[in-house]
């Protein structure tokens, strides 16, 4: 494209800046070649005239169009260049708050020095899963490609993340590892990802510092490698360290700080367990101190400490260990306090007792004078002989500084060691993830060997990130078939040959180091001699002679020689690591075990890579020369040799590049500094990355998305069916230099410049086409007002003239009435004048008339009335003296019946008591009658039974009278006794005289009393009248108060209404609230469920060792299985120790946290005997107060009771027994805590599972035991059998033994009389009723049987009969024995109505049930004959062909016999029987093997449910609770087994919800509850259960229903989530509305629907997928609406999340498409009859952030109209909405930083959560309201299909 069609007038262009580095500026005029100055316009308001290079003539880079800033990838951009790079990241940090952005395959993170919401639990998952380019740029997303690319590509892969310090690194490298743990998991229950993030903590304390770029600066680097297994769950991890920087221990700058460890070490110094270590504050000790700043704002080093000393103990690092970590630090610091006085200038001396070194000594363990003598000296070796030379204060101090470095080293490896030790895993690792945590390139004033180190292994890590780059886009270009040159980038391999190549800058520093008498300045010569104008990147410093420069690819950095031969050396003296061995602590000589092999000055090494496995190295004697060798070993080496191991891992890897920025110096949130950001982007690689991509063609398009945007571009002509060749014509003509693009297999390849230039094309086409449509458009509204303004003139003209019109019209009108109204006037009076006459007149008459014609109506009243008076008076002087008598009269019947009735009732109380007694002996006979009516034979047999206890009680009876007679003996010595009891009645009848005088006495004083009495009557009555008075004026007032009350009420309950519907609203949400928790509660107990099982497995796997020889079968294996729904896991679990006792040489040790669970179970399960021992405890009370009531009647308890007390007595000692065997094995477990007690074969291990073993066991006999009391106590309560009254004598023996007074026993032998004759009578009543009853019985089924024999002749006259009569025969047969049925029981009840009565009602039930049945059977009848015509035709023709070949002789006529057909069945009860050992058959057949599809859907909805209650309901009839309890748990645990085996399928999921909730009703409706049998019929309450409570399974089914509802939400969520993104999003429902913008590198989905990409109509045909099966499988409406509202809220929270983290989906056209697909969603839900179920409001969250893309955004009043409209979207997505708003088009407009914090401040009151994203694994609570079927049991049929033939109908 030539530069005068791109650098026209307004061009924008960017120019150079020394202030803000680049400047953007605008042409004021086009640009011509041969031009040497540009007239530009500064964005300031400044014209420049900008000369351009007169060498290079080089123009000033072009800005990109407005479109393009601000894209998630740089290589998006259509001009490639450094001033667009620093802009977009520019706009994107600042005014879009956006720390990510990619570069190709490199992640730019700037650190944003703010806490940002965007590292959630929520983030991670939204990011799970995703492609790189499809969502906004993230750690997270980097970390899912490496993730994704380990388990796709089977390759391992890196994360090399790097940058200067402060930039973020090692916050960037901590957020990859969480994602893994997130996302990942772990192999076992080892938390190995929760130890993974544990090692940063301890990382961070030991080998961060802070510097005067970062208050948490790694001052080493780090490659941890995270370990995964085959399915790709961590299961451990390796550390490698580098080059830590051991200088930092002695010395720190102005303003930096030594290792955070010391000063959490100092921070905790009071804490007990820290008070050996004798430390203090840090500004004590010298090495703490030198940088002035001990204290880092915000961070409290005391809390950290804690957390340090957490995470040790969590990676395994025991309290003796971190005490003697402690112990070594605090010696550090006490070493650098120990100080040196000279003696002369060669030697030196430490003060006598000095106190620093004793507490380095001490808490090192070493001798006092040993060390003393050894830091002041040092010894010479020679060949012959050994010296021992005192050495000055200055070497004394070095050497001082440099034990504590080693010392420090040795620890930081030892660390690293352990950490990785607890890692470490013995599972076999298959993949593995490795984060690179290293310094990026460093350039100071003042530069030494650590700077050299650090930018020598940055320059590998660019030779490696360019090759790959290249390697990449060489892969492109072939795979699209481009042609391609070799791309001209910088190749840093002279650089890196220059420091490691033989005679290189480390091969010479290890030659000086060898020398006796090499120092830094002879080192120093040889650079020079060896380099100096020998090698371009290698300078001379002009003004020293003490430095070297070398060129690295970032920059030009010059170092000072000064300290380099003695950081290369890293020397120690000898004898004073040899002291530190001698150490009687034993920690301290483990940490120089390494020395061992080899101890020499420079045998301490900094780089820390530790194997994964570290086995401590042996001593060995080998020869001198080769530990001379291995001293030679230097940190340059070392360091050379891990840098090269680190490159071969990484280039075995797939890497991926993290490149953090650091944006300003000062640390300031949100401030971005251009020169340092350009200076970082140069260093790390950035820039060269993206000059490698626009020396090539870095804007790359598919055809179909390069067609959907330029499609304005072409004509229609142009426009073909293949979009490729429409591509290439369309390019031709609008770039006609070929070279500036390529076209691929797949895509469109430009030059840099060709997206904006065709950009700039389409901006043009349409500010064309939008001029042209403003012309017409303004024409057009220019004449409509023409028009209108004419048409206002014609309408104008007309009314004025109307108007002229009707002014004269009026005035004709006025004239003509002014003659009218004179004529009428004068009418008008003289008429008045002659009415007022005549009305005078009458007046007068009718006045007149009046008063004579009153004075003769009141004569006649007057009299009328006297007479009406007189009849009165007369009247009621007759009536008072009538009831004057007739009270009299009244009175004196009254006394003298009341006399005869005082009489009757003594005599009636008398027989009363006799009667009371008999009526109380015959309690229950009717009930007892009644049943003996419906079971003859069980009558029978009960009649032997009391017979027999007759003839045992008459011989008991015998037995007792001779003993009583002997009593009898004994009792008349009591006779006289009872003769000085007559003297007492003598006195008695004393005292009986004295009370009928003072009987006379009170009625004397009652008739004085009556006076009184009648007195105070009148009294009363005069008070009365006066307290009506003031009743009438209190009646007034009450009235009125009354009408203020009625007003205060209403405005109460108006008030009392309001606070009711808030109390509804928060109890509503507090219950949803609590059910969510129960529900979230059961989840995660399935969850563990599963979880639990899996272990199980595991464990079977890993006991369970095959051997020779035959394998012994448990045999004690118990099958009881429990009520509740985790019974199975109590039996499976009985396996386990089984197993374990079998002798085995090799014992898999079991996991703690195995172990912690196994207890955590034991203490669950004696919560649970507790429960049971409450629940015992409150039965005993109840039988207690039974026991007492009964004690107070005559009534005996039987043998029931006697066995239910030895049953309580042998629980109480059980549960004794298992109080004992848990406290046993409590000591058992907590006498030891080593990893050994958890193996199979320690005997705490052993002690665990035998009594978890007996604790279940146990536990399922007792609940069985519960069961069978509450069935016998229930039993107990709801009758007393008359036959109570029948007791053994051997309790009558018990209680005459505990008689010990002589006149109880006597009474008690009366009363055994009275009680035998009692009992003779009552047995000779029944015997005489029960032989009625029988004869009665006897005769019934006499009448039965004639009836049944007539029934089978009618039934063989009608078969004679022909199909039309024979139903009406039967009918009229049905009507006669009815009829004479009535006539009968007419007679019967005659004597009693209300039988009869209810007889009738009865009557018509049965007759409406007739009617039913009798049109069931014609629409039967009806069908049948449609059939028997088929039938008929063919029947007929077979008959000819066979009545032709039979002569007329053969056929006889032979007479019709009766045919004897079997009766018919009596009706069905709705009842199903099986066998026992039926039952896993049944279940089986019904649950197990039973497929939604197929069989299941030609099925009734919910028969298996219906199925299952029927045979629950006979279990009921038969009063079998071991077969109810069975059935209940085989059919709970058979749907768990279903779904976990097909739990993915929505079929299997939706139907065992359905059939669960139906099960759930049934059980409901029939339990006989009022409140669930409100909607039965007759028939259905007949059905109800009657022996069982099933409650408490209710219970466990409404919990397994809720886990179904769970799981089947998943299933709904796992479909519909690859769905949502693509329909809501991306596809274009609406064609045309959004353009595709340019991509990078990063390529997303694209929005056009391909065959492969899901549409809104896929997502709407899975949702009425989903509707059609819940409905044809019967799941209840309300059900329905829940799940459709949790579907609703799936997509709208997906929805929206893919919308908050994806930039290029935030603008206009996009919120059209949303609104218009939500539309469509409320279309289907109306069309489903579902609005009301809550799914639109779920979406309510959706819709306001399309509206928030589409309203106006620039106004005060905007910002009013956006807080009030987004009342459903948080604070923090409104601000992220508006922050990711990009226009697609030139039109649109960004949204102004103002504008947001406006926002942001209208919104700053709001309470809402700070969370960024929804939460879209959110379940909502479910509930299952009653839902009672219409369907009558009896009516259905199993079909054949079911394979339940085994299966009988009751």
């Amino acid at each position: 494209m030539a530069a005068s069609q791109l650098y026209t007038k307004f061009a924008r262009v960017w120019i150079p800046d020394p202030e803000e580095v680049w400047k953007s500026a605008e042409l004021l005029k086009d640009y011509k070649p041969g031009d040497k100055v540009l007239l530009l316009h500064l964005e300031e308001g400044k014209d420049l005239e900008y000369r351009l290079d007169p060498k290079t003539k080089e123009l000033p880079h072009l800005r990109n169009p407005d479109i393009l800033v601000g894209e998630n990838d740089l290589t998006a951009l259509s001009y490639l260049h450094e001033p667009a790079v620093l802009h977009n990241l520019r706009v994107r940090f600042i005014d879009s708050k956006l720390i990510y952005t990619y570069c190709g395959i490199v992640l730019v993170a700037i650190n944003p020095y703010e806490q940002l919401p965007i590292y959630g639990e929520d983030i991670i998952n939204a990011y799970s899963g995703q492609n790189m380019g499809d969502m906004d740029p993230h750690i997270f997303a980097v970390a899912e490609e490496a993730y994704k690319q380990m388990a796709r590509d089977e390759r391992n892969q890196s994360i090399i993340v790097s940058g200067e310090s402060g930039a973020g690194k090692t916050v960037s490298a901590k957020y990859a590892m969480r994602y893994f743990a997130t996302v990942s998991g772990s192999a076992s229950e080892a938390n190995v990802e929760e130890k993974v993030l544990a090692s940063n903590p301890i990382m961070e304390s030991i080998g961060n510092a802070k510097t005067t770029r970062n208050d948490n600066s790694s001052r080493f680097g780090k490659y941890i490698e995270i370990g995964f297994d085959k399915r790709y769950r961590i299961i451990g991890a390796n550390m490698r360290t580098y080059l830590l920087e051991k200088s930092r221990v002695v010395f720190q700058a102005e303003e930096e700080r030594n290792y955070h460890i010391f000063y959490q070490l100092c921070a905790s110094a009071k804490l007990p367990e820290f008070k050996m270590l004798r430390l203090g504050n840090a500004d004590h000790f010298h090495y703490t101190k030198q940088g002035g700043s001990p204290v880092i704002e915000g961070i409290d080093d005391a809390k950290e400490m804690a957390h340090t000393r957490q995470a040790c103990t969590l990676l395994g690092i025991s309290e003796n260990y971190q005490m003697g970590i402690f112990r070594i630090l605090a010696g550090i610091l006490h070493l650098g306090n120990v100080g040196f006085t000279s003696r002369d200038s060669d030697s030196c001396t430490i003060p006598p007792k000095h106190e620093p070194l004793s507490i380095f000594c001490d808490l090192m363990g070493v001798d006092y004078e040993e060390m003393c003598h050894w830091l002041c000296h040092r010894k010479l070796a020679t060949a012959t002989e050994t010296y021992i030379k005192p050495i000055s204060k200055l070497q004394a101090t070095n050497a001082r500084d440099a034990l504590a470095k080693h010392i420090y080293a040795k620890l930081f490896n030892w660390i690293v060691d352990h950490v990785n030790q607890a890692l470490h895993s013995a599972v076999k690792q298959h993949s593995f993830i490795g984060v690179l945590d290293i310094y990026g390139f460093e350039t100071f004033e003042i530069n030494s060997f650590e700077q050299f180190c650090i930018n020598y292994a940055n320059e590998k890590l660019q030779q490696q990130f360019n090759l790959h780059v290249f390697k990449l886009e060489q892969e492109e270009y072939m795979k699209e078939q481009i042609p391609w040159t070799l791309i001209d980038f910088y190749d840093n391999q002279p650089c890196i040959n220059l420091i490691e190549s033989k005679l290189g800058i480390l091969d010479l520093l290890d030659e000086e180091c060898k020398m006796p008498k090499g120092t830094d300045d002879t080192w120093a010569q040889k650079l020079y001699n060896t380099h100096l104008n020998k090698c371009a990147l290698f300078e001379k410093p002009r003004l020293s002679n003490k430095a070297f420069i070398i060129q690295h690819f970032a920059d030009k950095v010059e170092y000072q020689c000064e300290g380099f031969l003695e950081k290369n050396k890293d020397t120690v003296y000898e004898e004073q690591i040899k002291v530190l061995k001698s150490s009687k602590f034993k920690m301290l000589p483990e940490l120089f075990q390494d020395d061992e092999k080899a101890i020499s000055p420079t045998s301490a090494t900094s780089s820390g890579r530790t194997p994964l496995t570290r086995i401590p190295a042996k001593p060995t004697k080998g020869r001198p020369g080769q530990t001379a060798k291995e001293h030679k070993k230097t940190v340059g080496h070392q360091f050379r040799n891990s840098l090269h191991l680190l490159m071969e891992t990484l280039n075995a890897t797939t890497p991926h590049y993290v490149r953090c920025i650091k944006p300003n110096d000062f640390k300031f949130p949100f401030t971005f500094d251009e020169k340092r950001a350009v200076q970082q982007l140069r260093a790390c690689g950035v820039l060269e990355t993206i000059r490698i991509s626009a020396a090539g063609f870095p804007s790359r398009w598919t055809y179909q998305e390069f067609f959907s945007r330029y499609r304005v571009l072409m004509k229609q002509k142009d426009v073909l069916s293949d979009r490729k060749q429409t591509c290439k014509n369309v390019l031709e003509n609008l770039i006609p230099d070929k070279d500036k693009y390529q076209f691929g297999k797949t895509k469109i390849f430009f030059r840099a410049g060709q997206v904006a230039y065709l950009e700039k094309l389409r901006a043009d086409k349409l500010r064309a086409a939008c001029i042209r449509i403003q012309k017409t458009i303004r024409g057009w509204l220019q004449r409509k007002k023409y028009l209108r303004m004419r048409k206002a003139a014609i309408t104008v003209q007309r009314y004025v003239r109307g108007y002229q019109a009707r002014c004269y019209a009026k005035f004709l009108r006025r004239t003509k009435a002014a003659t009218i109204i004179q004529k009428y006037w004068r009418m008008y009076v003289v008429h008045r004048k002659y009415k007022s006459k005549r009305a005078a007149t009458i007046v007068l008459q009718s006045y007149l008339r009046g008063y004579l014609a009153r004075n003769r109506y009141r004569k006649i009243l007057r009299d009328h009335k006297a007479v009406i008076i007189q009849k009165w008076v007369r009247g009621w002087l007759a009536r008072t003296y009538y009831k004057r008598s007739l009270h009299a009269i009244i009175y004196l019947q009254c006394c003298l019946r009341r006399m005869i009735a005082k009489r009757e009732l003594k005599k009636l109380k008398i027989e009363a008591r006799s009667v009371e007694r008999y009526k109380k002996l015959h309690i229950g006979m009717e009930n007892k009658i009644m049943q003996l009516q419906r079971k003859v034979d069980e009558q029978n047999k009960d009649y032997k039974c009391l017979m027999e206890k007759l003839t045992h009680l008459e011989g008991i009876y015998n037995s007792e009278t001779e003993k009583l007679r002997s009593d009898l003996e004994r009792l008349q010595l009591s006779e006289e006794e009872a003769k000085i009891a007559a003297g007492r009645v003598l006195s008695l009848q004393e005292e009986v005289a004295k009370l009928r005088k003072d009987l006379e006495q009170t009625r004397s004083e009652k008739k004085s009393i009556e006076e009184r009495a009648d007195r105070y009557k009148q009294e009363t009555e005069q008070v009365v009248s006066t307290l009506k008075e003031e009743n009438t004026l209190l009646k007034q007032e009450k009235e009125a108060l009354n009408h203020l009350i009625v007003e205060q009420a209403k405005e109460m309950t108006e008030t009392m209404e309001k606070k009711l519907v808030e109390e509804t609203k928060q109890l509503e949400l507090d219950l949803n609230d609590e059910r969510l928790r129960y529900q979230n509660l059961l989840n995660e107990f399935s969850r563990l469920e599963e979880r639990y099982d899996d272990l199980k497995e595991e464990m079977t796997l890993m006991l369970n060792v095959p051997k020779p020889g035959h394998k012994r079968t448990d045999s004690t294996h118990s099958s009881n299985e429990s009520e509740y729904t985790f019974s199975t896991e109590i039996a499976e679990t009985e396996d386990i120790p089984l197993r374990t006792e079998e002798p085995s040489e090799k014992k898999v040790p079991l996991d703690m946290s195995l172990f912690l669970k196994l207890q955590k179970r034991v203490t669950e399960l004696e919560q649970e005997k507790q429960v049971m021992q409450d629940e015992l405890d409150r039965k005993e009370e109840q039988v207690l107060r039974s026991k007492a009531k009964e004690e107070e009647r005559p009534q005996i308890r039987g043998a029931e009771l006697e066995y239910e007390s030895l049953k309580r007595q042998e629980l109480e000692s059980e549960n004794k027994k298992l109080k004992n065997e848990l406290n046993e094995l409590r000591k058992a477990l907590s006498e030891k805590s080593a990893p050994e007690v958890t193996a199979p074969g320690a005997p705490a291990y052993r002690v665990l599972m035998e009594q978890l073993t007996s604790v279940s066991e146990e536990l399922d006999v007792r609940k069985e035991e519960v069961l069978i009391l509450r069935s016998q106590l229930v039993s107990q309560k709801e009758a007393i059998q008359p036959k109570n009254t029948m007791t053994d004598a051997t309790v009558l023996l018990e209680d005459v033994q505990k008689m010990k007074d002589k006149g109880e026993i006597a009474q008690a032998y009366i009363g055994l009389k009275e009680t035998n004759r009692l009992l003779e009578s009552q047995l000779q009543s029944q015997k005489r009723s029960h032989e009625n009853e029988a004869e009665a019985l006897r005769g019934e089924i006499q009448n039965l049987k004639e009836e049944n024999n007539r029934q089978q002749q009618l039934l063989a006259q009608n078969l004679q009969l022909p199909p039309e009569a024979r139903i009406e025969a039967s009918l009229q047969h049905e009507i006669t024995r009815l009829t004479n049925e009535n006539l009968y029981f007419e007679e019967l009840y005659a004597d009693d109505p209300k039988k009869y009565q209810s007889y009738r009602i009865s009557l018509y039930k049965r007759m409406i049930d007739l009617m039913e049945q009798l049109e069931k059977q014609d629409k039967t009848v009806r069908k049948l004959k449609k059939q028997l015509k088929v039938f008929a035709k063919k029947i007929g023709e077979l008959e000819v062909g066979q009545m032709e070949n039979i002569s007329p002789g053969q056929i006889i006529d032979e007479p019709i016999r009766p045919v004897n057909i079997p009766r018919k069945e009596k009706d069905f009860q709705g009842m199903l029987e099986y066998k026992k050992e039926d039952e896993q058959k049944l279940v089986k057949n019904l649950i197990l093997e039973l497929k939604p599809r197929g069989v299941a859907v030609n099925l009734i909805p919910g028969l298996p449910a219906y199925i299952l209650f029927m045979c629950v309901r006979h279990a009921d009839y038969l009063n079998d609770d071991q077969k109810v309890r069975s059935l209940l748990t085989s059919t709970i645990n058979s749907i768990k087994k279903v779904l976990k085996k097909r739990g993915d399928d929505f079929e299997t999921v939706s139907f065992w919800l359905s059939n669960t909730c139906r099960f759930l009703h049934c059980l409901k409706q029939y339990s006989g509850e009022e409140g669930f049998m409100k909607h039965n019929t007759s028939r259905q309450n007949e059905h109800c259960l009657t022996n069982f409570d099933l409650a408490e399974y209710r219970q466990v089914l409404s919990d397994l229903a809720i886990q179904i509802y769970q799981q089947l939400v998943r299933v709904l969520e796992n479909i519909l989530q690859p769905m949502i993104v693509s329909g809501m999003l991306e596809h274009e429902t609406i064609q045309g509305v959004s353009g595709v913008k340019p991509t990078g590198l990063r390529k997303r989905t694209s929005s056009i629907a391909d065959e492969g990409t899901y549409t809104l109509d896929s997502i709407l045909r899975q949702l009425s997928s989903f509707h059609s099966v819940m409905c044809q499988h019967g799941m209840d409406p309300e059900l329905i609406k829940q799940v459709a509202k949790q579907m609703f809220y799936i997509v709208g929270a997906i929805t929206l999340n893919n919308l908050l983290l994806r930039k290029d989906m935030c603008s206009w056209s996009k919120g059209m498409q949303i609104r218009y697909n939500v539309s469509q969603l409320e279309e289907w839900l109306r069309d489903k009859n579902l609005m009301n179920s809550g799914a639109k409001e779920t979406l309510e969250p959706l819709i306001q952030a399309a509206q928030l893309l589409q309203v106006k955004k620039k106004t005060d009043d905007d910002a009013e109209a956006i807080c009030s409209m987004c009342n459903a979207l948080t604070t923090a997505q409104i601000v992220k909405v508006l922050n990711l708003y990009t226009p697609v088009n030139e039109f649109e407009e960004r949204v102004s930083v103002s504008f947001i914090r406006t926002i942001q401040m209208r919104l700053r009151d709001r309470k809402d959560s700070p969370q960024l994203l929804m939460d879209a694994k959110h379940i909502f609570p479910v509930t299952f309201p009653f839902n009672p079927s219409s369907l009558a049991l009896e009516t259905i049929q199993i079909p054949a299909s079911l394979g339940l033939g085994f299966i009988a109908r009751v």
